[in-house]
């Protein structure tokens, strides 16, 4: 698991394979402990947002997404998209931005 922390917002707990394909959305190298500083957010913001838009694109009417989903190394777990797993990770880093306040991991 993965918590990331700000003091603007509540903490957000992903799976590891879930905050790994956030860091790649943000094109940032996944480690178990970082920093996303107030002058990077705005651009980790755009990824993210770019991201969810391209996703409710590409899946925009479809009623038919699987149950169940492949976790690596691990048991299937019920299937969540893109958008539900990274809009509260962008509303964080909206909310860290406005209070001029870094968002972290692993700490």
């Amino acid at each position: 698991m993965i918590v990331f922390r700000s003091d603007a917002a509540a903490d957000i707990m992903m799976f590891d394979d879930v905050a790994r394909r956030m860091m790649e959305i943000m094109e940032r190298e996944f480690s178990t402990r970082g920093i996303i500083t107030v002058e990077q957010l705005p651009e980790a913001i755009a990824k993210l947002r770019a991201a969810i838009a391209a996703d409710r694109a590409a899946h925009a009417g479809e009623y038919d997404r699987p149950e169940l989903e492949e976790v690596p190394g691990g048991p299937r777990r019920a299937y969540v998209g893109l958008a539900p797993r990274a809009i509260p990770l962008a509303e964080m880093f909206e909310y860290s931005l406005k209070a001029e306040k870094p968002v972290m991991w692993g700490i």
